[in-house]
């Protein structure tokens, strides 16, 4: 098949690898299992238009995208509704989708099995229109990276001790909102620190992330921390993958969802995939069952 491939310069791995020897690699292993492979290395602020080259050339057939759940994220939205492949060189810090798919972290071992995969069809939400494959947040989330987003980090361990250090200021002073919620047959008006909604339900044990990328659900996961300790219980159990036994937070599942930021106007901001972007007051959250085409083990 004819691969179009493009790796972030800025990914969280691929920011302290030599990437023309990464390209040389690829192509060589791709190769071999009898496909064609373009590479194009480019720099943060040119991978948007990066990847909507790659998704929208007519000999693509699968695009590989090389970085993290943003990077995949944009070029997920592209590909879905079409008959063209999205491969994931999983590159970022935490990699949640690639994990969700089962793709080896392992750079090498991830170019292998993307070789030899197999199509699987999974879902892709989408906020207000703009996709995504993990997950939409409002609250503690986004406060979260908009803080980390001030340190000074360099690589993936860089990063991971600035999310913990953000983590820390997020719990000394959390914001809450009043927020309206409509899904199903169900509505409800909440004062919360935290709402997340996730493309399928996030698996027990592990790390935050969906173990049936096609279980054509949205989780809805609501923060009920009250207090600094039941922030602390709600931290400690999410690092731990405790989300059914976490008394700290409400989870309900739908197709659809509609939110109404009820909360007094300030400048705040919601995550899609870790990127951050300004919170709108009305939001609809679809999911879009079984419309990406991905390339798996």
């Amino acid at each position: 098949m004819r691969i179009h491939a493009v790796l972030n310069r800025g990914g969280g791995t691929l920011s302290t690898m030599d990437l023309d020897a990464l390209s040389a690699r690829l192509r060589e292993v791709m190769t071999r299992a009898g496909h064609d492979t373009e590479v194009r290395i480019v720099d943060g602020a040119e991978i948007v238009g990066a990847i909507r080259d790659a998704c929208a050339h007519p000999q693509a057939e699968i695009v590989l995208a090389g970085g993290g759940d943003g990077t995949v994220s944009l070029a997920a939205g592209l590909l879905a509704g079409s008959q063209k492949v999205l491969a994931i060189l999983p590159a970022g810090t935490m990699n949640l989708f690639a994990r969700s798919l089962g793709i080896p972290l392992d750079i090498d071992a991830a170019m292998l099995a993307l070789a030899y995969g197999r199509i699987r069809n999974v879902d892709i939400a989408r906020v207000n229109g703009r996709p995504f494959v993990h997950q939409f947040s409002i609250g503690m989330h986004p406060q979260l990276i908009h803080l980390r987003s001030r340190m000074p980090f360099h690589g993936r361990i860089g990063k991971l001790l600035a999310s913990a250090r953000a983590a820390l200021a997020t719990f000394r002073n959390p914001h809450n909102m009043e927020v309206a919620l409509t899904f199903g047959n169900a509505e409800m008006i909440t004062t919360t620190s935290g709402i997340g909604i996730t493309n399928n339900l996030f698996g027990e044990g592990h790390l935050p992330y969906a173990d049936k990328p096609d279980g054509g659900v949205l989780g809805i996961y609501i923060m009920r921390a009250e207090h600094r300790s039941d922030l602390l219980s709600f931290f400690v159990n999410m690092g731990l993958g405790r989300w059914r036994r976490n008394d700290q937070v409400e989870i309900h599942e739908a197709e659809e969802v509609h939110l109404k930021i009820l909360s007094a106007s300030r400048q705040l901001k919601n995550a899609i995939d870790g990127e951050l972007c300004p919170l709108e007051r009305d939001i609809h959250v679809a999911l879009q069952p079984g419309s990406l085409r991905v390339l798996v083990v």
